[in-house]
Formats: structure tokens, C-alpha cells, sequence
């Protein structure tokens, strides 16, 4: 058999890890002076994903949240151990 799943983080760990980000992208798009529709439309994406994305929604594709975050000048970096979600700027 593989490697055993580890536990999943309590939920109010991952919300709070979705609301970080969720606040890291919203004060990035107002400090880049863009709207929601505007950086949607740089992102290939819809505007009302990039709503989702900076109201902490949950579930969201990776492939477009990761095409928001690029367009921001924002990296994901994974690292092992609790909470090893990184958000950064390039």
C-alpha cells in the first residue's frame, strides 16, 4: 500500500487559510488599481470566480485560481508540515 493519508487540518485551520488568501488577493488587485472584471478578464477567467476567490470560497479550480494568482505576481509554494501553503509575491 502507499504512504498513509495524513489527517486533515480542523476546519477552522483551512478557513483560515482560504479567508488569508482570499484577503492577500483582494488587497493585491486594490493595490494594482483593478477591478474584479478587469483582472478576470486578464486572467481568462469570470468575474464572478474572482468574487468567489476574494470571498473565501472553499472549492475553487486550481488552474484558474493559480492563473488570478500569476496575474497578481503571486507564487504558490507547497511546503511539508501543518499549514504548508504559502502565498508569496514573484
Amino acid at each position: 500500500m502507499g504512504q498513509p493519508r495524513e489527517a486533515q487540518p480542523p476546519l477552522h485551520d483551512r478557513a483560515s487559510r482560504v479567508a488569508a488568501l482570499a484577503i492577500a488577493v483582494r488587497a493585491r488587485r486594490e493595490e494594482l488599481g483593478l477591478r474584479q472584471d478587469q483582472l478576470a478578464e486578464l486572467a481568462e477567467c469570470s468575474a464572478r470566480f474572482v468574487h468567489s476567490m476574494e470571498n473565501a470560497k472553499e472549492t475553487m479550480r486550481l488552474d484558474k485560481m493559480l492563473d488570478v494568482l500569476e496575474v497578481l505576481g503571486f507564487t504558490l509554494e507547497l511546503q511539508p508540515g501543518p499549514g504548508g501553503l504559502i502565498v508569496g509575491e514573484v
